[in-house]
Parts: C-alpha cells; structure tokens; sequence
C-alpha cells in the first residue's frame, strides 16, 4: 500500500470512526484476556499522527489495575471496540494508539498480513504463521 492509502473504520451504528493513512504494516492479534474476547486486529501508529478518530466514545480501563498502560475506546451507543489507546505519553511526548481492523471494509484489508503477540503469557511476538487478515475471516 503507498502512502496516500487511507483506511475508514466505523462501528455498526456509524456514530463513530476512525482513519489510519498510509501503509498499515502487519496487524496483530493479540490473545491477552481483552483481544481474544473482542476478537480484534491490530493497525499501529500514534494519536493525531496517522490515526485520528470521530465521533463520541467510551472507553474501559482494567478495574483490576491500579495504573492501568492503556484504555479501550468503543462507541457508547453499539458497543462496537473502536481502538485502544496508551495511558502514557511516550518520552517524546507521541501517544501510542491502535485501531480495531475488524470495523475496515474486508475487501481492504483481506491481505493484510496478520502477527500474533503473546498478551497472555509471555508478552512477546509470536513465530510468523504466514497467515494474512482473509485466512481469520473468510
């Protein structure tokens, strides 16, 4: 994808969107207690950077926690999980973000090549399967 690609989510109600410009890179999967219930993929970059997001949102932090590294952002009114964002300002001063793929139109993102993070246990990559965003939907 070049750099002029630009990707739309939005939730199920359409209240709520968000964009990410340019290339996406690989998308995770995460199998942490949040993403595998969520069912998410993963795009990366930083607030106002090339990610910025519309419309009204919610978000959730771990109640468990008591200094919570990030909080899921969904719309209020569809519950759909919109993105997750850090807590914590890098120390240059970007915010680390990502965006729930799952809300882009599938024939965008079908080849998108997929990366799985052990959120679980390990908190590490995990060994590339070679599998692209299609292999998990379709």
């Amino acid at each position: 994808m070049d750099v002029g690609f630009m990707l739309i989510g939005s939730c199920h109600c359409g209240k709520a969107s968000w964009t990410l410009t340019g290339d996406p890179g690989s998308i995770t999967a995460c199998n942490c207690t949040l993403c595998r219930r969520y069912g998410t993929l993963w795009a990366y970059d930083y607030e106002g950077e090339r990610i910025s997001q519309s419309g009204p949102t919610a978000s959730y932090t771990r109640a468990e926690e008591k200094d919570p590294s990030l909080e899921i952002l969904f719309c209020p009114t569809c519950a759909c999980v919109l993105s997750w964002r850090s807590m914590r300002l890098q120390k240059d001063g970007r915010r680390r973000m990502a965006v729930n793929l799952r809300l882009a139109s599938p024939d965008l993102v079908a080849d998108l090549p997929i990366d799985h993070f052990d959120g679980l246990d390990t908190f590490e990559d995990l060994p590339s399967a070679g599998k692209c965003v299609r292999d998990l939907w379709f």
